[in-house]
């Protein structure tokens, strides 16, 4: 018990906990793999590589992120009074912030700037109450010196600066949710997603076109910048796009002739875009 008040000295702020019927919490900033249960520190060794810094939970299901080995997926075996490491991530990501996106998707944030979502695959194994096949053992094993199980990328994006905060939510009564995030530098931006492939191959066909016709003032290749640390991927770069309106006449009428419409449709879209998520 003296142990438990020693780790709840030193913690910053509790940044999570399971959910009440676990009868369980896990509290940040504590050393790696030690957990505070009912008056009772549980050992995982080993299994949170350095420093915890957030904890996101849904369900039994708890989402950890370390400070420099990106997120761990946990769950908490109740009849046990055990968490298990299931699934992590194989890049080292540096974690400012993390959101739960649904129950299977994450959004995380490192400190260079970059965010990316991460998925776990269809068939992620997290169930193991009774152990009849020995899929623990496989855990215990681990693969690259992790968890057997990795997590699937969906996207990644470099903002230009470190984000502080991922946030899933709604500015628009009604309107669907997205994920806002801040930076370091007071920068507030908005990842939206789009309703149907072709809507997002329409923007990015508009992306590739203002690449070409609307480049960056200091000579710097775009899509090297948005894939400073990692390949940009199934993200649309909306400030890009917006720029369509900056273009004289003539090279709006080029780039619509692509798509058979006139300048106006894709003003339109543009507008119906921004005004469907943000204002």
């Amino acid at each position: 018990m003296e142990r438990v008040s020693r780790h709840v000295d030193i913690g910053i702020r509790a940044a999570g906990s399971l959910p009440e019927e676990s009868g369980a919490s896990a509290r940040r900033r504590g050393p790696p793999g030690c957990w505070a249960s009912c008056g009772r520190i549980q050992w995982s060794g080993g299994q949170i590589p350095n420093l915890v810094v957030d904890i996101q939970s849904m369900g039994q299901r708890i989402v950890v992120s370390d400070v420099n080995e990106s997120i761990h997926f946990l769950r908490y075996k109740k009849h046990d009074n055990q968490l298990v490491v299931f699934a992590d991530e194989t890049v080292p990501r540096y974690v400012t912030s993390t959101c739960i996106l649904d129950y299977d998707t994450v959004a995380i944030a490192d400190k260079f700037g970059s965010i990316a979502i991460v998925r776990l695959p269809k068939d992620v194994i997290e169930e193991v109450q009774e152990d009849p096949t020995g899929v623990k053992a496989l855990w215990d094993r681990g693969n690259l010196n992790g968890a057997s199980q990795k997590v699937e990328y969906l996207a990644n994006f470099y903002v230009g600066d470190m984000v502080t905060t991922l946030q899933k939510t709604s500015l628009v009564p009604g309107a669907d949710d997205a994920l806002l995030y801040t930076t370091i530098g007071g920068g507030v931006g908005m990842l939206v997603p789009f309703l149907s492939r072709d809507e997002f191959e329409f923007f990015q066909t508009i992306e590739m076109h203002m690449r070409v016709e609307f480049p960056p003032l200091c000579g710097r290749d775009h899509l090297a910048y948005r894939s400073y640390y990692a390949p940009v991927k199934s993200v649309v770069d909306g400030d890009l796009c917006e720029q369509f309106s900056m273009l004289c006449a003539e090279k709006q009428r080029e780039i619509a002739h692509a798509f058979d419409r006139p300048a106006a449709f894709i003003l339109r879209k543009l507008e119906d875009l921004r005004t469907r998520h943000a204002f």
